[in-house]
């Protein structure tokens, strides 16, 4: 290969490049809105549902703690729910531990990993 044509190919990949950018910064700022709306939306119904939840159970709670009042066996409802508390706080974590994150711009690393495929073959 001519050092004419070699020049002539680096010159047309400088042009695909920066061509490429501006379509990665239209790009990059709609992944981001989208992102962002979606964390908003996830994370609003997400505090929803804890609260909700916490109320929930905690007056579910209260009630079988009052239910077992004036039974013999209220010490031992009192300690079961408080290790029913306890498993829940330990599976929650496991499950959140074993949860694949999210992942974000893939779009943008799609069309980067494409583009870059492109110029591969291009230089061979």
């Amino acid at each position: 290969m001519s050092i004419h044509a070699k020049v002539t190919t680096w010159r047309n990949i400088g042009r695909f490049c920066v061509e490429r950018v501006t379509d990665y910064s239209e790009l990059i700022t709609l992944e981001i809105e989208e992102t962002r709306k979606r964390l908003v939306r996830e994370l609003s119904a997400l505090v929803a549902l804890a609260v909700a939840g916490l109320f929930t159970l905690s007056f579910l709670c209260i009630a079988i703690i009052a239910t077992a009042w004036p039974t013999p066996y209220f010490l031992a409802v009192v300690w079961g729910v408080a290790a029913a508390w306890l498993l829940i706080c330990i599976v929650s974590f496991l499950v959140l531990r074993l949860q694949k994150p999210a992942q974000s711009l893939y779009v943008l690393q799609t069309e980067i990993h494409r583009d870059l495929d492109a110029l591969s073959e291009s230089l061979k």
